[in-house]
């Protein structure tokens, strides 16, 4: 399932590809063809991620409302009748440019009061400029879970991901296992401003960067990190390798059904 910044660039390539454009909305495969019904020919207003959940608004004040799940994929090109039709929930064309998707958990259109009520639903993002980190310190300070659960519950901590928790709590050597109302306020402040920082990166470069300048493969004289999900990172997919920082071989463990990477040795709990 693609972390939270994915979602993000995705929103602004639609809006650059379709704002104010009459645009055609279809289903080439059929399950979503009532909603585009409901859409076809009306004009794109805007696209906007909150977390991992991405809505499309047009100037009928309905939404598309997706959420890409495990299979969920995006493909955008040029021009208006792509030769691929597969399993095509949702297509939106103009002119000049189209987007068609496969797969989501969740393609729905919805109003604007759904949309609210949705958006209710889901935690602070940390990439959305109106985000209040007080709703999530809120969860956090008063439960007795480890903080590396809590940052996987997109009700704290909308769009943040298997690696993104891993490695803000490696950057701030926070054991994964520590309970929340153990986390004190300047750690909550410092994970927050670096999920803030990581995660804005992340929707400028296209992929994950959680290394410091000092630890780059240039600095140290390793080799860059292969890895389909790109970036350099500290501890995500290194179990038995030697950490960067001490030297310790990163762990792996089970946490709520998600692969946890850690370093006992830098995150001491």
């Amino acid at each position: 399932m693609p972390e939270g910044h994915v979602v993000h660039r995705q929103a602004r390539a639609l809006t650059r590809a379709f704002k104010n454009e009459r645009v055609r909305v279809t289903s080439p495969q059929g399950r979503f063809a009532a909603g585009a019904k409901v859409l076809d020919g009306k004009t794109f207003a805007k696209a906007e991620a909150r977390g991992k959940h991405l809505f499309i608004g047009f100037d009928n004040r309905r939404w598309i409302h997706i959420h890409l799940g495990l299979y969920g994929k995006w493909q955008f090109g040029k021009g208006t009748e792509p030769d691929d039709n597969g399993l095509i929930r949702l297509r939106i064309t103009s002119e000049t440019n189209f987007a068609q998707l496969r797969g989501p958990s969740v393609c729905e259109v919805i109003t604007d009061d759904e949309m609210a009520t949705a958006i209710t639903r889901i935690g602070p993002d940390p990439i959305h400029k109106g985000a209040d980190p007080v709703r999530a310190w809120d969860r956090v300070h008063r439960s007795a879970a480890p903080i590396g659960a809590l940052l996987m519950d997109q009700k704290i901590f909308a769009g943040v991901g298997n690696i993104y928790r891993a490695e803000v709590l490696f950057r701030h050597q926070i054991s994964p296992f520590t309970h929340g109302r153990v986390i004190s306020n300047e750690q909550f402040d410092a994970i927050w401003s670096d999920l803030v920082f990581l995660m804005t990166l992340g929707v400028k470069n296209g992929r994950i960067d959680t290394v410091r300048a000092v630890h780059l493969p240039e600095a140290m004289g390793r080799e860059p990190r292969v890895d389909r999900h790109g970036g350099e990172v500290y501890v995500y997919r290194r179990e038995g390798m030697k950490c960067f920082v001490c030297g310790a071989k990163i762990k792996m463990a089970d946490m709520q059904g998600r692969k946890l990477y850690w370093c006992a040795k830098c995150q001491v709990g």
